[in-house]
């Protein structure tokens, strides 16, 4: 690395390490070390061995499940990195929990996604690092600032490379939430799009009703930004299978799949899904999961960051 590279220090949580190891390697840097424990309490201790004063920190910590439990460690490792003087503080949260929970939607509710932000400031962050937001807005609930990665064009170079999306192919969005990541997946790769409109019968169970576009005879990919049990993707895809669709993908930047996905994903016509490691991802779904290494995104920003560089030339496609 050039510029200040003896003031940058590497640190992950145990949320996932192997992302870290990658980022770190991609940077040709080690992780710094740092003592993660947990009391038979369950609380957390954390202590740094390398000195900190006037370091440019990058703290690696997805806030995925168990999602308090990591969320914490998170605060608590920012708490000591403040408190050992460190210059700059960074939170890198490949994945931001609680995104989902991003507005007042119902009587008496909170907006937990604003309370996290609050809580990473006050613990100490100076800046935050994250990539494919549930929500826009959540860039807007931090008064630091917030580096907004897209895993795009990890995706963009897979479909175009391996799937062979052409402008035969259609980029669906499986709700009227994901129609601008879509849209823009479908503008890059110059093909086709389709909207489906859903409606969730409950906090499990959807139901997609309409779909808006042609898909008959074509290949389709579905585009979202997360998962968990997959039901919207599988409605989506049956949709499309019965609206004459001749294969089905799925594109999802953040699998924080359960067993009940696994299930849903092995008896649907998705082809293949295909994720980032974003979150470590422990469902063996056999022949249906692709797993993208957005290690080298990640690196470039942080270092782009370090040396004080633009971080939104990382997402110009290269052939517009």
């Amino acid at each position: 690395m050039e510029g200040n590279a003896r003031d940058i220090r590497l640190y992950s949580g145990t949320a996932n390490p192997e992302l870290a190891k990658s980022i770190a390697k991609c940077l040709g840097m080690e992780l710094g070390h740092v003592k993660i424990e947990r009391f038979p309490d369950g609380e957390v201790f954390v202590q740094y061995k390398d000195n900190l004063r006037n370091a440019d920190m990058f703290i690696i910590q997805p806030t995925c499940n168990p999602t308090n439990e990591n969320l914490m460690e998170l605060l608590i490792m920012l708490d000591a990195a403040r408190r050992a003087s460190a210059a700059r503080i960074t939170a890198v949260i490949p994945y931001y929990g609680y995104a989902r929970q991003d507005r007042k939607d119902r009587p008496r509710v909170p907006i937990t996604s604003k309370l996290v932000a609050n809580l990473l400031v006050s613990a100490g962050a100076n800046r935050v690092l994250a990539m494919d937001l549930h929500a826009q807005q959540i860039q807007g609930f931090f008064d630091i600032p917030v580096d907004h990665l897209y895993a795009s064009p990890v995706f963009i170079q897979y479909l175009r490379d391996v799937i062979k999306v052409d402008e035969e192919s259609v980029i669906v969005s499986p709700d009227s939430g994901s129609v601008k990541m879509a849209h823009s997946f479908a503008d890059r790769l110059n093909c086709g799009f389709a909207v489906i409109a859903k409606r969730r019968v409950n906090a499990t169970t959807v139901e997609s009703a309409h779909l808006v576009g042609d898909v008959d005879g074509r290949s389709c990919v579905i585009v979202d930004d997360l998962t968990s049990t997959a039901g919207t993707l599988c409605a989506a895809a049956d949709l499309l299978k019965r609206k004459g669709a001749a294969k089905v993908y799925a594109v999802v930047s953040h699998s924080l799949l359960t067993d009940k996905a696994r299930t849903n994903l092995l008896n649907s016509p998705i082809e293949q899904l295909i994720t980032t490691n974003s979150v470590p991802n422990s469902c063996h779904i056999e022949g249906k999961l692709k797993v993208l290494c957005v290690a080298p995104l990640l690196a470039e920003a942080i270092r782009r960051i370090h040396n004080g560089e633009s971080v939104s030339t990382l997402f110009r496609d290269p052939e517009q």
